[in-house]
């Protein structure tokens, strides 16, 4: 990360200035004070601001847009992410052969960790066996892609205690062959059987795991996050703030296994000021696409009558609304398929209606992916005032799975359009480390509903539900500050707000929509402050 040291007062002149409504002439110059924005308007009049001490950047014709926030992002989990094995490979023997790499350089015992891997493009699962044998004197995991399954080979099944008689955990299933014995592979709730027997990192590794993680973000103009991951991970992120070292914006959602200890402390939603601000509850209503355990109304295509796992259903949900209203805390539901949607649905629609009736005051609610709805349940959101936080480029890496296990419903799936339309405040996020936290690539999905390749063609997939660039940049900047509750400071070039900003280098408005996957910030400020550039200075 480039680090420009910081300036009281800066003007930034000869650009372009974002406005989301795009009406009447465009600013060209933006000025800065102590952190916030103070004036926008032309050259001349900002300029006649100036003083001794403020510093003065010509943008020779760049484009200002407010700083992006990833509404759905697991900080913790992506930052640890990028030093281990990618395994995001074409086929399971390109994996195979990386992990045997890593083995070759780790010492006798140590874990090895990766993650990515998606038995969709491979054709089936790999085993525990196949990992023992390119890792005999290592313990492995693999994370999948979606982050509701795993891998690990038979060293790791032993230094677990794990077996033929383990039983499968209330909310995960160990995948087994004929005769009982564990595979290697585990799905949802039952990968914390691994998990939670590989040594964590300590609190200092793990700030600065984060803080690498950050500078990859702050350099995609990411300046606020709405980060998933659980309680180490706010301590981690304390301790950088503590230490002056925490950049980004973070609303942070407790996880369930936390929530005693939340009540406990009185901490509630909206606690917290513009650096750390507690967000709501988070729960898992199903699990997800690729392993088929999103939860359905009618089983997957040609999958035997499977229709997924309902971790929560609607009673369960309510019963922990109801709960997490009495503190004070909204809730955030991870739902992905149509059965766990409307479970979801009807249950916050009974906790919204009682504090309606009560006559308190609301709280954030919002669904976690939203990523198939039945066609019934496509306004709800919008009326309830609901929240759809959703992940564009989603669509464009599970286009072709959707088609092959939903079928025609397809047709009402990662439906941004029919939301916005519908009055639902569309975020926008990329489930990092499960895609890319590259907001430019969530753009182009948005827009195109095509993969960076041009497929599946010009049209673009379900292409009723794509969106204009100011829609997908409203919900990548300022829609997320109204969901954080940071919209009267945030998400904006407004004079008053905090100067959270990038400059890129020219108007994206004026690219094809093919070349929005391409975009990098030039410059990144936050709070006034240079942090990525800028690097035409």
């Amino acid at each position: 990360m480039n680090t420009v040291e910081h300036c009281e007062a800066s003007i930034l002149f000869n650009g372009t200035v974002y406005h989301p409504d795009r009406k009447g002439e465009p600013h060209s110059a933006i000025a800065i004070q102590s952190g916030r924005i103070t004036a926008t308007g032309q050259d001349d009049e900002i300029l006649s601001l100036r003083n001794g001490q403020t510093r003065i950047y010509d943008l020779s014709g760049r484009f200002v847009l407010p700083g992006i926030t990833d509404s759905h992002i697991h900080i913790e989990k992506y930052s640890l992410q990028l030093d281990q094995v990618d395994c995001d490979t074409t086929t399971l023997e390109e994996c195979l052969e990386r992990i045997q790499v890593k083995a070759a350089t780790t010492p006798a015992g140590a874990w090895i960790r990766g993650h990515g891997w998606n038995h969709n493009k491979w054709g089936g699962y790999g085993n525990a066996q196949q990992l023992e044998k390119v890792s005999p004197e290592n313990p492995v995991y693999l994370s999948a892609k979606s982050l509701h399954a795993g891998w690990v080979n038979t060293s790791a099944l032993a230094k677990c205690g794990i077996d033929t008689e383990t039983p499968d955990p209330p909310r995960g299933r160990l995948q087994r062959d004929g005769q009982g014995t564990p595979t290697g592979i585990f799905f949802e709730d039952a990968v914390r059987l691994i998990t939670d027997c590989i040594p964590r990192p300590s609190k200092s590794d793990l700030a600065e795991a984060i803080l690498k993680g950050q500078a990859q973000l702050l350099r995609f103009g990411i300046t606020s996050v709405h980060d998933f991951d659980g309680a180490r991970c706010l301590n981690a992120l304390q301790h950088l703030r503590r230490e002056g070292r925490l950049v980004l914006r973070v609303l942070k959602h407790i996880r369930e296994d936390n929530f005693d200890a939340i009540l406990e402390s009185g901490i509630a939603t909206d606690l917290g000021d513009t650096q750390i601000r507690i967000g709501n509850l988070k729960l898992f209503a199903d699990g997800a696409l690729g392993p088929q355990t999103a939860a359905m109304l009618r089983p997957y295509d040609g999958n035997n009558g499977n229709q997924g796992m309902l971790t929560e259903d609607c009673e369960s949900i309510l019963l922990k609304g109801r709960r997490a209203a009495e503190a004070g805390i909204g809730l955030a539901v991870h739902a992905i398929g149509d059965r766990a949607n409307r479970e979801v649905l009807d249950a916050l629609q009974i906790v919204i209606e009682e504090r309606t009736t009560a006559g308190l005051r609301p709280l954030p609610y919002r669904i976690e992916h939203l990523q198939l709805l039945d066609p019934v349940d496509l306004p709800r959101p919008g009326a309830l005032g609901i929240m759809a936080s959703m992940q564009p480029i989603h669509a464009t890496s599970d286009m072709d799975m959707a088609d092959m296990y939903w079928g025609s419903r397809v047709k009402t799936s990662y439906a941004w359009k029919s939301q916005l339309d519908a009055g639902a405040l569309l975020i926008f996020g990329s489930d990092a480390p499960v895609e890319s936290p590259n907001p430019f690539l969530g753009l182009h999905a948005a827009v195109t509903r095509q993969r960076t390749d041009g497929t599946p063609g010009i049209v673009g997939w379900v292409p009723g539900e794509k969106l204009s660039l100011d829609e997908a940049l409203y919900a990548y900047t300022r829609a997320p500050q109204k969901a954080a509750g940071w919209d009267s400071v945030l998400g904006s070039l407004t004079p008053g707000y905090l100067a959270d900003l990038f400059v890129l280098p020219e108007d994206p408005h004026v690219m094809q929509s093919s070349e929005l996957a391409e975009i990098l910030p030039e410059g990144v400020m936050s709070g006034g402050k240079w942090v990525v550039g800028p690097g035409w200075d």
